[in-house]
C-alpha cells in the first residue's frame, strides 16, 4: 500500500531533509519509525531536499508499507515513536503512479528577517538582521523576478538547467518582522535563500532595483550578494 504523509519539522534539530550515514537527518528519522512500523526497512520520497537548519510546515514525502493502516492510525503510530522535533500533519492512501516530488506543480518558500534588536531566543528561527531597510524599494526589485526565466545568476552549483517560474512574492513587514514569500514551480540549490541575499542588497541601497534584473539576464552574480543564513527559511506549502 502507498501512503504520502504531510510533516513539519524544526530544522534547526536536524543536518537537513536528506539521509545521512553519521548524522541526524529528518528522512532518517522517518524511515526509523516506519521502519518499525512495517515491520521492514522502509524508505521514503521527499517533495524536496531542505538543507540544514531550514524548517518545513509543509514538507510532503510517499513511501509503501506491505499492509494497510488506516490514514489516521497510521499518522498517530508515526508520531508515538518519531523524534519529537517533528510532527505529522496528515497521511493519505495514493495510487501507485503518485511521486511527491515528480508531480509537485508548485512550492511556497518564506524567508523571516528581525529588522528590530538582536534576539537571542529566535536566532535558529529567523535572521537577526538588525536594521532598517529600504522596503519599497525591495518590493521593486522582486517584480524582476517574476516569470519563467533562468535562475543562474541565484542558484548556488552546476545544472544543466536552471529554468524555472516564479509566480509571486509578497515581501510584507509587522512591526520588526520582515517576511519574504516566494510561490514558484521549483527552487534550486540555494535559490531562495540567493534571492533574498540579493534583495537585501537592494533593501540596503548598495544595488539598485534593476540591477536584480541585470544579474537575471546576464545569468551571473556579478553584485556579489551572499547567500543568507538557512535559519530563517520554511517550507510553507506544497501544491500537487
Amino acid at each position: 500500500m502507498k501512503y504520502m504523509a504531510s510533516i513539519k519539522y524544526d530544522g534547526s534539530k536536524f543536518y537537513g531533509f536528506q539521509r545521512l550515514n553519521n548524522e541526524k537527518t529528518v528522512q532518517k528519522e522517518l524511515e526509523k519509525a516506519l521502519t518499525i512500523i512495517n515491520k521492514k526497512d522502509t524508505l521514503i520520497k521527499g517533495a524536496g531536499r531542505t538543507d540544514r537548519g531550514v524548517h518545513a510546515y509543509n514538507q510532503i514525502i510517499h513511501f509503501k508499507l506491505q499492509f494497510s493502516i488506516p490514514p489516521q492510525r497510521l499518522k498517530n503510530a508515526i508520531n508515538s515513536i518519531i523524534d519529537k522535533s517533528i510532527y505529522i500533519n496528515y497521511c493519505r492512501e495514493v495510487d501507485d503512479n503518485f511521486h511527491s516530488r515528480f508531480d509537485t506543480k508548485e512550492k511556497t518558500y518564506e524567508y523571516l528577517i528581525n529588522l528590530g534588536p538582536y534576539d537571542p531566543i529566535k536566532k535558529d528561527y529567523l535572521l537577526n538582521y538588525n536594521k532598517n531597510l529600504n522596503i519599497s524599494k525591495m518590493k521593486k526589485a522582486s517584480k524582476y523576478l517574476i516569470g519563467s526565466n533562468s535562475y543562474q545568476a541565484f542558484v548556488s552549483g552546476f545544472r544543466n538547467n536552471y529554468d524555472s517560474s516564479i509566480y509571486h512574492i509578497s515581501i510584507k513587514k509587522k512591526k520588526d518582522l520582515l517576511s519574504i514569500k516566494f510561490i514558484g514551480k521549483t527552487f534550486y540549490n540555494h535559490m531562495v535563500r540567493n534571492l533574498v541575499g540579493a534583495l537585501l542588497l537592494v533593501g540596503e541601497n548598495k544595488i539598485n532595483a534593476k540591477d536584480i534584473q541585470e544579474m537575471l539576464l546576464k545569468e551571473k552574480n556579478i553584485y556579489h550578494y551572499s547567500t543568507v543564513p538557512a535559519c530563517g527559511l520554511y517550507l510553507l506549502n506544497i501544491r500537487y
